[in-house]
């Protein structure tokens, strides 16, 4: 209704307001979007926008949408930084799609300096965009490449604060039987984890260590089903020295906090 009158937003923060008359072209703008979402067509990239962690952020076909259950990974972050003393918090968020966790983030904690990156320069793009939209280019800088080899430099090694991921995490072939509104409008590159969907969350207990600081946290997202095997996973390697999960509000771990 609100992308029809010209002042697009996201559904959240459209929820909270009162809806504007339309003129009769605008009337026929909004039939065309209805149409549209009629179609498959996620809501988020019918508005341009999606509200995370009560910021509006803009979205596009560049990137996976955020979704809510990735807020259990940005509030859980926002506590370990809450947590952490010191005035420069340095931060490194990987697979970061449109920026959304790296601007929340940001915003939400004024002594964090955050590094994004994401192996899609269309993410990347996007993810700047973002930033920009947020003005928070002094606080968040966006790099591309695959997964953490754009910090593989002596600035980042041992002196990173917290090290965040939403990583894809589905199967290959599970990929392939998503509905179509998904698969159709999100890219693959955002879901697809390998055979067994959790190749880049290995990579990443492997090679975070390297990164952080002595008693600096990974943090991540898992799948449903995943989050035992991740967690016994991250026991067993000798690097980190206690471990953490968040529940949804099922009861399933959707995130996984590790500190070294």
């Amino acid at each position: 209704w609100f992308k029809a009158a010209g002042d697009a937003k996201s559904a959240g923060a459209a929820a909270a307001l009162i809806v504007p008359e339309l003129t009769a072209e605008q009337g026929e703008v909004l039939l065309a979007l209805v149409a549209q979402r009629l179609s498959g067509t996620p809501l988020a990239h019918i508005t341009g926008w999606q509200q995370f962690m009560g910021v509006d952020m803009p979205v596009g076909p560049q990137a996976l949408v955020p979704r809510r259950e990735t807020e259990l990974l940005g509030r859980a972050a926002l506590q370990l930084l809450a947590d952490t003393t010191g005035i420069d918090l340095r931060i490194i968020d990987v697979c970061t799609g449109a920026g959304n966790l790296a601007v929340a983030i940001a915003m939400h904690e004024p002594r964090g300096r955050v590094f994004a990156a994401d192996l899609s320069g269309d993410a990347v793009a996007l993810a700047r965009q973002n930033v920009k939209v947020h003005r928070l280019e002094h606080q968040v800088t966006v790099r591309e490449g695959d997964l953490l080899a754009p910090f593989a430099a002596a600035e980042f090694h041992g002196k990173v604060n917290l090290l965040i991921c939403n990583p894809p995490y589905i199967s290959t072939a599970k990929v392939g039987t998503m509905v179509d509104e998904i698969s159709a409008h999100e890219p693959r590159l955002a879901f697809d984890g390998g055979p067994f969907g959790v190749k880049i969350l290995h990579r990443l207990m492997t090679e975070a260590p390297v990164f952080l600081r002595p008693g600096g946290w990974l943090a991540f997202e898992v799948g449903l089903g995943q989050g035992r095997a991740m967690e016994r996973r991250l026991k067993k390697k000798h690097d980190y020295r206690q471990v953490r999960r968040v529940l949804d509000h099922n009861g399933n771990i959707r995130v996984l906090l590790a500190q070294v």
